[in-house]
């Protein structure tokens, strides 16, 4: 549960703009704030069914604009990318041909 409550967070994140302001709130109380399903329908005087459809919805959507955009995935090699560079320079003399390949990596990602 917490990894996908870490992935939302991250999808909501990258694409939170693509959402209608209702989807926003919802996703920002749910996953952001913790709010309950029954916090968020008294909250918009609404049923909890009608919460869990449209978070659902969203979660939905927002793993299709994942699989198109590819946002999240291409943040993620980035972050390992540098990770491992900063590695690399820890060294007295860094391999300049393994530096190059990471930023060689880096530059496909964009």
């Amino acid at each position: 549960m917490l990894e996908k409550t870490t992935r939302m967070n991250y999808l909501f994140d990258f694409y939170q703009s693509l959402l209608t302001p209702k989807q926003r709130s919802y996703m920002s109380l749910y996953y952001l704030d913790d709010y309950s399903l029954g916090e968020i329908a008294d909250e918009y005087d609404v049923s909890r069914q009608a919460v869990y459809d449209n978070i659902k919805r969203t979660e939905t959507m927002l793993e299709e604009y994942e699989n198109k955009l590819l946002l999240l995935q291409k943040f993620q090699e980035r972050t390992v990318l540098f990770a491992q560079m900063k590695e690399l320079l820890k060294n007295d003399t860094p391999s300049v041909s393994a530096l190059q390949k990471a930023i060689f990596e880096l530059e496909k990602l964009d």
